[in-house]
């Protein structure tokens, strides 16, 4: 999928051509892109978009249409648009593995290039990365409610638009669910399709007994029935058994229910007792209808026998308290060799200066302890101190364990550096580092708080820059 160069804010432009006519355009510059608070009221975020982020840079290119377009609206100088028509991503970016859990103030992304070049890509990139961050996130937590049961994606219909939906079955698939209805992804990204039929397959005919035999004469070893379009328990699932027995008949088994209404923890165990007094207990319950981690915790507590869950608007909307956007940001941390930073009167949305690393301690069951957000030179040891980046008042000293650094070059000289991943290799990565965090990181309510400290010499930074 390719991101069209104008598919970025206008104020880009008027400051590239701003920073063309002052001759600042090739100075070197670095910018951090970064989240200030983790979504849905949570611990953590996984981190995805990383892959179409450096497509979209290695590709960054103005058609002709685009600067036709550009010279019609009569802001711009013919120097400027010829500076755009040769205009390619040159820069080096730095970041953590896609599927890794990040926190706050913690880069995802650090690109290093022309103050022209860094400037043009921070719109696309904090549309890329903001999304889909948001979206594997939601999907852990999804899937994390879920467990043991799996889960399907259902979102296309909700989503926001064509291409937003293609990267909710991608971010979602790194975040956990490893199956979509959405066909065009299926083909586009490998991932496994699945599907049922709608309530208007049944309506279409004459009763529900018939559009069943004619869904199971059609997909015998592939078919499960929606149930509850006139009554769940009094018709569809005694009508779904009955068809459920035709077909072990012809060598063939019923793979499964759909329920999409109603009280879904007790229909669940109720067409569960119903299956398995017939003697189909392999026979999977799947739930549908506005569900998200929250609803699918709640059927979870009552008891609910739900194989797998259908989820559509809540993920591919990202909805529910915390979320709706990630709230990423994209900040100039050095200019020309020397650390920049942005004073607030909010000490949450001051910026961390100059070039950083993060470092992640591993304690000695294997579990992530805290990360340290350095500047590049730093070599920290136990017991050094490091700093509440929100509030330098709070202060401990480093605990013991492995120092890990989080990020890697994935680009230099504007062409990726390392083959893409696969996509399973994405999801296998960020399910490993899930299990990784703290007792009680995964809790949906009141989780444990995952700690992010700075360096004493990142704090020393910052606090002679704000002084002087």
């Amino acid at each position: 999928m390719t991101v069209p160069a104008l598919m970025t804010d206008l104020y880009q432009l008027t400051m590239l051509a701003g920073y063309q006519h002052q001759g600042m355009e090739k100075t070197p510059a670095v910018f951090d892109l970064y989240f200030r608070t983790p979504p849905y009221q949570g611990s953590y975020a996984v981190f995805a978009g990383l892959q179409p982020a450096l497509d979209y840079l290695h590709k960054l290119r103005f058609t002709d249409a685009e600067l036709g377009y550009l010279e019609s609206l009569g802001l711009f100088r013919r120097a400027f648009l010829d500076y755009l028509k040769a205009f390619r991503f040159s820069g080096r970016v730095t970041a953590p593995a896609e599927g890794s859990v990040v926190f706050p103030h913690e880069p995802l992304i650090t690109v290093e290039a022309p103050l022209a070049e860094a400037q043009l890509v921070e719109t696309a990139l904090l549309n890329i990365i903001n999304f889909q961050t948001l979206v594997a996130t939601k999907a852990a937590r999804i899937t994390q409610a879920a467990a043991p049961a799996t889960v399907v994606e259902f979102g296309l219909r909700r989503a926001q638009g064509p291409d937003g939906a293609l990267s909710v079955a991608r971010a979602a698939y790194i975040g956990g669910v490893r199956s979509t209805s959405n066909l065009q992804a299926g083909a586009e990204f490998g991932i496994p399709v699945k599907g049922t039929h709608a309530h208007s397959w049944i309506m279409a005919f004459d009763d529900e007994l018939s559009a069943f035999r004619a869904y199971a004469e059609l997909f015998p070893d592939n078919c499960i029935l929606l149930v509850d379009t006139y009554d769940t328990l009094a018709s569809g699932v005694p009508n779904a058994i009955t068809v459920a027995a035709e077909l072990r008949t012809g060598g063939h088994e019923l793979l499964g229910i759909r329920l999409d209404s109603g009280d879904l923890a007790y229909l669940s165990k109720s067409a569960r007792k119903m299956f398995d007094a017939a003697g189909f207990p392999e026979v999977k319950i799947v739930a549908s209808n506005e569900l998200d981690e929250q609803v699918i915790h709640s059927i979870r507590s009552e008891n609910g026998r739900v194989d797998l869950y259908g989820v559509g608007t809540r993920l591919a909307t990202c909805a529910g308290e915390g979320g709706g956007a990630l709230g990423g940001v994209y900040k100039l941390v050095e200019y020309n060799g020397s650390p920049r930073m942005k004073f607030t009167a909010e000490a949450v949305k001051s910026t961390l200066p100059g070039k950083k690393k993060v470092l992640r301690l591993v304690n000695g069951q294997d579990k992530y302890a805290g990360d340290i957000i350095c500047r590049l030179d730093d070599r920290l040891a136990y017991g050094d101190l490091i700093y509440d980046p929100e509030n330098p008042s709070r202060q401990k000293r480093l605990g013991a364990g492995v120092l890990k650094e989080l990020h890697r070059e994935v680009m230099n000289a504007g062409a990726q550096t390392a083959s893409a991943p696969s996509l399973d290799a994405l999801a296998d990565h960020a399910a490993s580092e899930l299990k990784r965090l703290p007792e009680g990181s995964l809790r949906l309510h009141n989780p444990h708080r995952y700690k992010v400290s700075i360096s004493e010499s990142l704090y020393l930074l910052r606090d002679r820059l704000h002084q002087s």
